[in-house]
């Protein structure tokens, strides 16, 4: 559970940006917060005391849409609005060594975040678009892509790439964290 409040005026004002941006949205205030909302924020603001407004996206529409979706947004970052992007750089659950401490890194993680990481700074849009194709042991670190594809939303939400933090837990989880300034 995480009790932080909504926001609905700001709902409504996502809604309509993304309306005005050629992107469908509809409004559901009875959905709980996914665990990419709320394990993040949990952490950030424990007390749950900020407005949350949850922002789903569809992940059968590839990053290109996410991508959209971020720029649609952006401007809601200069009233103040903190957008975050929770998923993960590799998330294949069926891979992790569960012994693992932090300082083992499977190299087929290693080279699809570091590919990833290559590609934001260069801000090579079509590869990064292409990733399916293009990135090393994509489809092992990403079976699927809902868990990558909030990447995208950040990116086209912000601005200059920057690393906060990486690191792997159990061997093949990245934990990294971006910043678009």
């Amino acid at each position: 559970q995480y009790p932080a409040p909504g926001q609905p005026e700001l709902a409504g004002e996502v809604a309509g940006l993304l309306h005005a941006a050629g992107l469908p949205a509809e409004l559901d205030a009875q959905r709980p917060f996914d665990h990419g909302a709320w394990v993040p924020l949990s952490l950030m603001y424990p007390r749950a005391d900020i407005p949350v407004v949850q922002v789903s996206l569809p992940s059968h529409l590839g990053p290109a849409l996410q991508t959209r979706v971020g720029r649609a947004l952006a401007g809601l970052r200069a009233q103040g609005v903190l957008l975050i992007g929770s998923g993960s750089i590799t998330h294949n659950l069926g891979e992790l060594d569960w012994r693992a401490g932090p300082e083992t890194i499977t190299p087929w993680a290693r080279e699809f975040r570091d590919w990833i990481v290559d590609k934001l700074q260069a801000g090579n849009d079509a590869a990064l678009d292409d990733y399916r194709r293009q990135a090393p042991n994509a489809a092992r670190n990403h079976p699927s892509d809902e868990h990558l594809l909030p990447l995208y939303f950040a990116r086209g939400a912000g601005g200059t790439f920057g690393i906060v933090h990486q690191g792997f837990a159990l061997g093949a989880l990245g934990m990294d964290i971006y910043r678009f300034d």
